[in-house]
């Protein structure tokens, strides 16, 4: 088996970007979902679940870490990261809340005008990251603006056997995962406990529930008239009225992964 695929996406529900190398730390990949829109009013967090638009924001990092913004007929943007502490706005990411930087009121502008709401841009810092859902992981484990885990890995097969029973290809990046593995059994990362990759060993805390989101073409932004693949997903992967794709995943330690490097089942 090995590491086929890096996708980080610095800005959530953001457009991804596919990596050859990435550092990985305790936030998982670097700079990923490091950004959050947010509601102007109320500080809560905007997806594509409702405002597709976002995926037509494309998303970099300058030399100096500073965030690069361009969308679609807008002129582009370079956003400088805020203070640790400075300007810090109440936000709401699911069940959490917590106090994180504001990136300004150009960058606010910018997004307003593009989704035609009210929003602000935001920041997670490292040490205002979340801790992890209730019950998964360990005290020193954290998130940035992930759904509730710092990564998440898709088995190439996986998708491959879904593909299959849809009856057209499935783009890997309705999933958004950041690690695509190849080489192993459909849905073989569900008995996984713990893999390597490199010298790091990266923990397999829970699966992946999906919603409506994979329903939306990543390219076009446009929802699936059939609903699939969620429609099929339904049909073999619901368990207690989730439906469960990928798995979500904790790493130990620190260091780099590289596309093509070898992963090996520990546990």
């Amino acid at each position: 088996m090995f590491l086929s695929a890096l996708y980080r996406y610095p800005v959530k529900s953001a457009q991804a970007q596919s990596l050859s190398v990435s550092p990985v730390g305790n936030l998982g990949l670097q700079g990923d979902r490091r950004w959050l829109v947010v509601e102007a009013e109320n500080g809560r967090f905007l997806t594509q679940r409702a405002w597709p638009r976002l995926g037509q924001i494309s998303a970099d990092y300058g030399a100096q870490g500073q965030l690069l913004l361009a969308a679609p007929g807008r002129p582009a943007l370079e956003v400088p990261v805020p203070a640790a502490d400075d300007e810090l706005r109440g936000v709401t990411i699911w069940r959490d809340t917590l106090r994180v930087p504001d990136a300004g009121d150009a960058a606010a502008a910018w997004l307003s005008e593009l989704l035609g709401k009210s929003v602000r841009l935001v920041h997670c810092p490292e040490q205002r990251a979340r801790y992890l859902p209730s019950g998964y992981g360990l005290n020193s484990d954290r998130a940035a603006f992930p759904d509730g885990f710092p990564l998440l890995l898709i088995g190439q097969a996986s998708l491959d056997e879904l593909s299959r029973r849809v009856g057209r290809s499935m783009e890997m990046l309705r999933f958004r995962p950041n690690l695509v593995v190849q080489g192993a059994e459909p849905f073989a990362e569900d008995g996984w406990k713990r893999i390597r990759i490199g010298d790091m060993t990266f923990r397999v805390l829970k699966p992946s529930v999906r919603c409506i989101l994979t329903t939306l073409d990543p390219a076009t932004g446009e929802r699936s008239a059939d609903r699939e693949p969620l429609t099929t997903l339904k049909t073999f992967r619901e368990r207690e009225g989730d439906v469960l794709f990928g798995q979500n995943l904790a790493v130990d330690g620190e260091g780099e992964l590289k596309v093509g490097m070898a992963v090996e089942v520990v546990e």
